[in-house]
């Protein structure tokens, strides 16, 4: 993560075949408009949740591309949640590690936005859509 030094970065746990998919466009909205000014989106694809994320690493991304013309940055497929739980949502659920968040994804599109200092600064779930203004508001 040496590369976003720098910059805000919002971390997003995404799958293909959910009913919060359709955030992909607002995700694809706030990278375009905001990138210029430090913002960079992140997608962790995951299929933790009722198997919603079922596609290859290669299916995922042409379905994000295809479907919602994503850009921004999607990582492979991780677990977001338990044993196999990837190094970075360790870090992101653990308080230990990031000062003061213990909140694992409870589903798909689960936010997480770290400051240009690195510094874990809010969680938002699920239903926090990309265009929410309270949301918009923390790293204008």
């Amino acid at each position: 993560f040496a590369q976003f030094k720098d910059r805000v970065l919002l971390i997003v746990n995404t799958a293909s075949q959910c009913g919060f998919t359709p955030q992909l466009t607002g995700l694809e909205q706030l990278h375009k408009k905001y990138q210029a000014q430090g913002l960079v989106v992140i997608g962790f694809p995951c299929n933790q949740f009722l198997g919603q994320e079922p596609g290859s690493s290669d299916e995922i991304a042409t379905f994000c591309q295809k479907n919602y013309g994503v850009t921004f940055q999607m990582f492979d497929k991780v677990d977001v949640k338990g044993d196999q739980q990837h190094a970075i949502y360790q870090w992101l659920t653990d308080p230990s590690k990031n000062g003061w968040n213990s909140e694992v994804p409870s589903w798909n599109f689960c936010k997480y936005l770290i400051n240009e200092e690195g510094k874990l600064t809010h969680f938002f779930g699920s239903k926090i859509k990309p265009d929410n203004q309270e949301f918009i508001a923390t790293y204008k």
